[in-house]
């Protein structure tokens, strides 16, 4: 069965110097989370999702989100055959393994939903008649800054779907001088290889269902979401939504470090890019200067983490 290294090596060949970015994303697709990406245009975000569906022999569909984008472009429709007499299903671009909703935050309010039953129960609705999607199933959706042109804020219930969120940013100096110089010797795309297929991922994902988490860690789990409930910055804390995801991407940190259970470090390591995006602050705390990362900060400061032997 192919180990992480090797699809973290594939992945690199396209993605250039962004090693925790691309170790975040793989760790959530193999808790079987769904990634939002929010980032500046150009630096990286197609290409990465791009490079994960070469890398995990996935069947990939893009949709660029705008006004004009119709749910029915996303989940398909039904269509009227002559021969049978009978509405035909044809599919739309979210039956894949991998979707790529890019610049998600542009679309109207009611495309934006029409991914929701998809990434929470694996199935879209059409006419009244449900169709799984395919197994396994991913969607890593792009959003540029809030403040864009044409761009709007994604609703709290959306946001709470998304496993992690994660953002590129500018290469430096030298990363993007490697880039450049990649770039003059064709796509970097084309150099990625396939190293897993579809039911090698889903093994790793067994394998990961089957690390080892102790109570103390699902005690520290939860210990951590009550703090941000009830922290004086927030409006709305960690949902239980958040808990399930801390515990489930910690699983999957801790398997790709070669470990069968969990630690609080493992916690700690994923809690930001796990929780921030789910985190309301309150006009006073915006006002203030806080951010969610501040407040993440302080949420593990004050809630001392177990000792797990």
């Amino acid at each position: 069965m192919t180990d992480p290294v090797s699809i973290l090596k594939e992945l690199k060949k396209a993605v250039v110097g962004k090693d925790e970015v691309l170790t975040m994303a793989l760790i959530s697709i193999l808790a079987r989370g769904h990634i939002l990406i929010e980032d500046i245009p150009g630096v990286g975000k197609t290409t990465m999702a791009l490079a994960f569906s070469k890398a995990l022999g996935l069947d990939y569909q893009r949709v660029q989100f705008t006004p004009d984008v119709l749910p029915s472009d996303i989940v398909g429709f039904s269509l009227f055959d002559k021969q049978s007499g009978k509405m035909v299903y044809k599919p739309g671009a979210i039956l894949c393994n991998l979707f790529l909703a890019d610049e998600l935050n542009r679309a109207t309010s009611r495309t934006q939903s029409a991914l929701l039953e998809a990434m929470e129960e694996g199935s879209v609705t059409v006419d009244g008649e449900t169709h799984p999607v395919p197994d396994p199933f991913i969607v890593i959706a792009t959003q540029n800054p809030v403040g864009s042109s044409g761009t709007q804020l994604l609703p709290e219930s959306q946001l709470d779907r998304f496993m992690v969120k994660l953002s590129l940013g500018y290469p430096d100096h030298n990363h993007e001088l490697d880039l450049l110089t990649r770039k003059q010797l064709g796509n970097p795309l084309e150099t990625v290889n396939c190293v897993a297929n579809r039911q090698e991922l889903a093994a790793m994902r067994r394998e990961v269902d089957r690390v080892y988490t102790d109570k103390k860690i699902l005690d520290y789990t939860i210990r951590l979401s009550n703090t941000s409930r009830s922290h004086e910055s927030l409006i709305h804390g960690a949902s239980p939504r958040a808990s399930l995801a801390v515990i489930a991407m910690a699983k999957a940190a801790a398997w790709v470090q070669n470990r069968d259970y969990v630690v609080p470090d493992d916690v700690e390591l994923i809690y930001p890019c796990t929780v921030a995006h789910r985190l309301v602050l309150t006009p006073e705390a915006k006002s203030s200067g806080k951010t969610q990362q501040s407040v993440l900060d302080e949420l593990l400061s004050r809630t001392p983490a177990p000792s797990v032997k």
